[in-house]
């Protein structure tokens, strides 16, 4: 029977906060939180650009009682400078137990009913804190929830340490996929494709909800750092996706009603339409592209690896796909009303060109 050593989940809410957060305001604001701005510590997380590292702060400790067991919840926040508060509430598993105990546990941990709670409370707490620093301030409906089980040995039933390749074959269905009925290996393949190991000792497992990290060095965080940066950018996807969605059938309902408008200038009846339509494209395609350049590969190295993998389970090209017809609907729908407004601004010219004729011939014949 395998046990593990030391294990923990990590349960990840992230929020849209606002358009943009000024990360450096934030620093001075939550001085006394003791902030910081970290990046990966591997040497191949050179690989990985960030241009402007979110800060980590923490935010205390509480109490959840999971099954009949009071636990003690460590609260820290990272906060992303393209309008992402990311809210981690790390609980630690029973010392010592079997694989089959830490599963149960992670099974009661992942949605349990009281993460909500706390995590509406110190989300509230943050963000009250943080206001000055945040631009457009707003708590968008879209959310994600993400939790990564952090292991650092599985032993067997004599106590020596499993290596990867014992490691790839532990039954993580009913802690990853909560299936507690044997999955054919045909869909085993399919729902767990994204597996990793670097060294000898270690594994990363991806899913859709989750993760697996079985790493033995207790301060290497980096692939936890990664995938919340990947759920923190699928986030802003999602929440513009969302946006643009809201946006096109308003858009439609105010072109006819624009156009129903009687005005002494024709041409002006979109003017304000248009000034709304240029904000909307130009905002969504700012903040899609400075999501995007958050972090950048530049090398294929094990980090990046797992990074581009996150993206690639998370659908983030599919969401940038759709964000980029939507914007593109905006943009014909732009170029569609200032050429009828420039029609409509031809058609009064023309009109009153030819009425100062025809007062000119009058005043003519009068004479």
């Amino acid at each position: 029977m395998e046990h593990v050593d030391t294990g923990a989940a990590i349960a990840y809410r992230l929020w849209d906060v606002g358009y943009a957060i000024d990360l450096d305001r934030a620093l001075d604001l939550l001085a006394t939180s003791a902030p910081e701005r970290v990046r990966p510590v591997r040497g191949e997380g050179q690989a990985l650009q960030i241009p402007n590292p979110p800060i980590t702060v923490l935010l205390g400790v509480e109490s959840l009682v999971v099954g009949e067991t009071a636990h003690d919840v460590e609260l820290s926040a990272r906060i992303f400078d393209f309008g992402v508060v990311s809210l981690r509430m790390k609980v630690r598993a029973p010392a010592r137990c079997s694989w089959a105990e830490f599963t149960l546990f992670g099974q009661r941990l992942e949605h349990h009913p009281g993460l909500a709670a706390m995590t509406a409370h110190h989300l509230r707490l943050l963000t009250e804190r943080i206001t000055s620093a945040i631009e457009r301030p707003v708590l968008a409906a879209v959310h994600e929830e993400y939790t990564v089980f952090r292991v650092s040995r599985i032993t067997d039933a004599d106590g020596g340490a499993l290596d990867a390749e014992q490691l790839a074959g532990l039954d993580v269905v009913p802690l990853l996929l909560n299936e507690n009925r044997l999955l054919s290996a045909d869909a085993k393949r399919e729902l767990l494709p994204h597996r990793f190991s670097y060294y000898g000792d270690d594994l990363v497992l991806l899913t859709w909800e989750n993760a697996l990290v079985v790493e033995p060095g207790q301060h290497d965080t980096d692939l936890q750092y990664i995938v919340e940066f990947a759920n923190a950018q699928l986030l802003e996807l999602r929440y513009y996706d969302a946006l643009l969605d809201a946006e096109l059938p308003r858009l439609y309902d105010d072109i006819e009603k624009a156009r129903a408008r009687h005005a002494v200038f024709p041409g002006r009846r979109f003017a304000a339409l248009l000034q709304r339509l240029q904000a909307q494209v130009a905002d969504s395609t700012e903040l899609v592209e400075r999501v995007e350049n958050a972090l950048k590969v530049t090398d294929d190295v094990y980090l990046a690896r797992v990074y581009s993998a996150s993206l690639e389970l998370f659908r983030g090209r599919a969401w940038r796909a759709g964000i980029d017809r939507k914007l593109a609907i905006l943009r014909d729908t732009y170029a569609m009303l200032n050429g009828e407004a420039q029609a409509a601004r031809s058609e009064t010219l023309e009109i009153a060109i030819v009425a100062l004729i025809v007062v000119e011939l009058i005043v003519g014949v009068v004479k």
